[in-house]
């Protein structure tokens, strides 16, 4: 293809759609924000007075099968795309007619039918879910673009640099475009960056950049024309800033104290579209007469669109947990009964043959995380994995838990099926916003239009000596999370089989495995597959005290079980398996039974699962206690390194008898 077919051919036809398209953006800003005085709109709200021919230059030059992730600025994406402006309208009146049924907003606009991925509030947060959009094309050789827009504010986020790296080092078809517009909310762009020539940054990771008048339609259009050109030929990412001002305020909320009336009034003069709109009148191609026919158009489409908003209907108040998880899931795999042939295996090998199995089984399963490959993982789970299978699916990522992690999403949400390793919950921590913002929220804030069928493994829990930091268990937060599942294996038989079940859920799974079960050796059946990941299960029975422990506690609570029968005292275990959702009929069950209740979590007491058990159980089983709950926590210490420290630091069977001899009043 040579240059010349790459310039826009500006007829009257193309000029008039141009000129449309950032006509509507305009008014229908316009009447955003008379709406939002009316208080009809609520919430932030964000308008594209000024970006208009970003959205229209670049969108224009993608196919209806390309992919596009916006930012909180993103009704004009949404528009150009194809998005029908009434049922944009209609959602940020939360109706439920809305592009998202009203549970996102102005902010999170989304259209499964346009490949629309949402507008996304997170500053930086798309670029790692453009990546694994990217990553799922290539490995699927589909002739397919990402294009990801974001704020030249992101660029300040380690998301973006994370993302940026992933993109050039995968060769991925994904095109960034840095709306920059000289300001990250009311932070003047020399103010925030070193380097204020964004472009430089890109060139920076190897890729091809580009800078571009963004108050220009036609060169916006012509350098996307490139940049996808080049993309679509190399499948390489290309990046484009495009220079930019927004003539509004960052938001309704924006007082604009940190920019003069003068600037704006400047910037003005250069607008795309009196600027576009003149030159086609004063060139002959378009007449005064086709401006204000398109006006009279625009206008009645918006009015046309506020009247679908009005008559639009709420939605009944018991579809409020809908698209939360759960609801949607399809039935569990079949359970085979186990064979009387075993194995002598490891819980490492378990967790492995799983992996294996899944590979073999979904051509669309891939493993992604630091040192998977080559290395074999932190703890040798994935050894020999990567020759058996190969780099593409046994795929090593950078030190960049938020990009790969997000990527992994964006994978997911393409339809691939990743098992995403993150080599300690302690690191998860910089994954937390794309396991929280996006992976959790996704399908209810799209209305069930996207799900993130991830699985997200993690090593979690103290007793290596390897001091705080990795050391935690934290799967307590995670399972605060709607949204998700979290699962916590501790016998063989789980850590074999819920990686198979889990990969079967629409909905992320986060699966913790205790790094002081990996060594532990036992039996299992040669036919062990997929088990049940909604119900806990009781491991030894009992009739005088319920004892609940979940993933590397559970042996040390059977242990301190037969320690505790010596005393004539009978506990039933119960292994929770699913943190979240909690199991809460088989622990009443129990309670019904014994008529006490000890819980051994391995995180700290204050704000724990234990805590939350502990509180169901009063809430629904109060009349069948017969003594005060029992928590056998972490101490409320970050995990020591010393030995003597740390195994006193965490519980452990003695602690377990102690407080159950305690409230039996055996002590």
């Amino acid at each position: 293809m040579n240059d010349a077919s790459l310039k826009p051919h500006v007829d009257r036809a193309h000029a008039l759609d141009l000129l449309g398209q950032m006509i509507r953006i305009r008014r229908f800003e316009d009447k955003c924000a008379e709406l939002y005085t009316k208080e009809k709109i609520r919430g932030f709200l964000h308008l594209y007075d000024g970006e208009e021919a970003i959205a229209v230059g670049i969108l224009r030059c993608l196919t209806p099968e390309d992919r596009v992730v916006g930012t909180y600025r993103e009704h004009g994406h949404a528009l150009v795309r194809g998005v029908p402006m009434g049922a944009v309208m209609a959602e940020m009146y939360g109706k439920a007619e809305g592009c998202s049924g009203g549970r996102g907003g102005s902010m999170h606009l989304f259209s499964a039918a346009q490949n629309f991925y949402g507008g996304n509030a997170i500053v930086g947060g798309g670029l790692p879910l453009a990546v694994g959009l990217g990553l799922a094309d290539k490995m699927r050789n589909e002739d397919r673009v990402t294009a990801c827009f974001f704020g030249e504010g992101a660029v300040a986020e380690g998301e973006f640099h994370e993302s940026l790296n992933l993109a050039a080092l995968w060769s991925l078809p994904v095109l960034f475009v840095c709306e920059n517009n000289g300001y990250a909310m009311g932070t003047a762009l020399s103010r925030s960056e070193a380097e204020v020539d964004i472009h430089k940054k890109a060139e920076g990771y190897s890729i091809r950049s580009e800078v571009v008048d963004g108050m220009d339609v036609v060169a916006v259009e012509r350098a996307a024309l490139r940049a996808v050109e080049a993309i679509r030929r190399d499948g390489k990412p290309f990046f484009l800033e495009c220079r930019t001002y927004r003539f509004r305020p960052h938001s309704m909320f924006d007082a604009q104290l940190y920019r003069d009336k003068g600037e704006v009034e400047e910037w003005r003069k250069k607008g795309p579209i009196h600027r576009f709109r003149d030159w086609l009148i004063e060139t002959g191609i378009v007449h005064q007469a086709d401006v204000e026919r398109l006006e009279q158009e625009v206008a009645a489409e918006i009015e046309a669109a506020v009247a679908f908003s009005e008559a639009g209907t709420f939605e009944p108040l018991d579809g409020l947990t809908r698209h939360a998880g759960g609801s949607e899931r399809p039935p569990a795999p079949p359970v085979v009964a186990p064979s009387a042939e075993t194995v002598e295996t490891t819980y490492r090998e378990a967790v492995k043959q799983g992996i294996v199995d899944a590979l073999k089984r979904d051509d669309r399963v891939f493993l992604m995380g630091e040192d998977v490959g080559l290395y074999g993982g932190c703890y040798a789970v994935s050894k020999g994995l990567y020759g058996d299978f190969g780099p593409e699916r046994i795929r090593d990522t950078p030190l960049s838990e938020s990009g790969f992690t997000g990527a992994g999403i964006g994978a997911a949400m393409a339809g691939m099926r990743p098992i995403v390793e993150v080599m300690t919950v302690n690191f998860s921590m910089l994954a937390l916003d794309q396991i929280l913002n996006t992976a959790a929220t996704v399908r209810h804030m799209s209305n069930g239009q996207f799900g993130v069928p991830v699985v997200i493994r993690m090593a979690t829990g103290a007793g290596r000596q390897l001091a705080a930091q990795h050391s935690h268990s934290l799967e307590g937060w995670y399972a605060h999370i709607p949204g998700i599942r979290v699962l916590a294996p501790a016998t063989l038989e789980d850590a074999r089989g819920m990686l198979w079940t889990a990969l079967e859920d629409p909905d992320p799974v986060l699966i913790f495995e205790n790094v002081m079960l990996y060594n532990r050796v036992g039996r299992l059946a040669v036919n062990a597959g997929p088990v049940d990941i909604g119900h806990a299960a009781v491991r030894r029975p009992g009739r005088d005290v319920t004892l609940v422990p979940y993933g590397g506690s559970l042996f040390k609570t059977l242990d301190a079980a037969e320690e505790l029968s010596k005393a004539g005292i009978e506990a039933e275990v119960i292994d929770l398996r699913t943190l979240r959702p909690l199991d809460d009929a088989t622990i009443l069950a129990s309670l019904a039974k014994t008529h006490r209740l000890a819980i051994v979590d391995e995180g700290w007491k204050t704000g724990s699962l234990a805590a939350e058990i502990a509180m169901r159980v009063v809430e629904a089983g109060f009349y069948d206690l017969d003594a005060p709950i029992v928590r056998v926590c972490s101490e409320e210490v970050p995990i020591p390194y010393a030995k003597h420290l740390e195994d006193a630091s965490i519980p452990s069977p003695a602690k377990i008898v102690d407080a159950v001899k305690a409230m039996m009043g055996r002590g």
